[in-house]
């Protein structure tokens, strides 16, 4: 009888073990027929999902923080040659040069800075993570309202829910469902580059709570005469709570906002 694998608490540990969600979660991470030059998994755990997405790529990193799974996950895989396994924290690691997709099933406590270290990196084309669920329907507007993350990133990503996985298909079993959320880079983004800085501007002062609503936080910095014009070109109540505004509405507000 094999030795069971100790789960680490710290590291955040729930391992796939349904091979239907493993399938399903791989079609979503390579949707279609060009298999991606260069795939990067975070936390490979025991390989569910690196044995389903290898097929469908052209080289597979798999980054593996738990060093005690490390030898089982090279042996699984010796013979797979797209596949190498690297024992290390996934964050810790250089983003390629070349361009990239990411996925995984990321533990639940370090799924912000795995998003964080994705959005930073200049070659990433998408990333498909398994997250708690709140938070995969709370970044992708799924709940009817959007973060500040999701809209300040809007111009260059696109955020998507991608749907519900039961916690127990985990072991141990969660004691939340997990969410699967997708992140892909714009081809074109919706805004050029000298003029996301006053996106962002717009955005965070938007979202800073100063003034009570929306309308009189974006007054803090542009007269009310303009912010008004704003919300009229974005077809927005002036009584619009902050989160309850799509991206494509702050699109909008900037138009207006950011004109000379």
């Amino acid at each position: 009888m094999a030795r069971p694998t100790h789960v680490s608490r710290a590291l955040s540990q729930n391992f796939l073990t349904d091979r239907a969600t493993a399938d399903r979660f791989a079609r979503l991470a390579v949707p279609g027929p060009l298999h991606p030059p260069l795939l990067l998994e975070v936390g490979a755990g025991k390989g569910a999902l690196t044995e389903v997405l290898a097929p469908r790529c052209r080289e597979l990193l798999a980054y593996e923080i738990d060093r005690r799974l490390v030898p089982a996950l090279r042996a699984r895989f010796s013979g797979t040659p797209q596949v190498r396994v690297i024992g290390g924290d996934f964050l810790a690691a250089r983003p390629p040069g070349s361009p990239f997709s990411v996925a995984g099933n990321v533990p639940f406590s370090r799924t912000a800075d795995v998003v964080d270290w994705c959005l930073r990196a200049p070659g990433l084309t998408d990333a498909t993570l398994l997250t708690q669920l709140e938070y995969a329907r709370k970044r992708t507007g799924d709940y009817g309202s959007w973060t500040l993350l999701t809209v300040r990133t809007w111009p260059r990503y696109e955020w998507r829910f991608l749907g519900r996985v039961t916690r127990t298909r985990f072991r141990p079993v969660p004691r939340v469902d997990a969410g699967i959320v997708r992140i892909e880079r714009r081809r074109t983004p919706l805004l050029d580059r000298t003029a996301y800085d006053g996106w962002r501007h717009l955005v965070e002062l938007g979202f800073s709570g100063v003034g009570g609503s929306l309308h009189a936080s974006l007054r803090r910095a542009h007269p009310r005469r303009r912010v008004d014009a704003a919300f009229r070109a974005a077809r927005l109540d002036p009584r619009a709570l902050v989160g309850e505004v799509p991206p494509e509405r702050w699109l909008g507000l900037h138009d207006v906002l950011a004109a000379r």
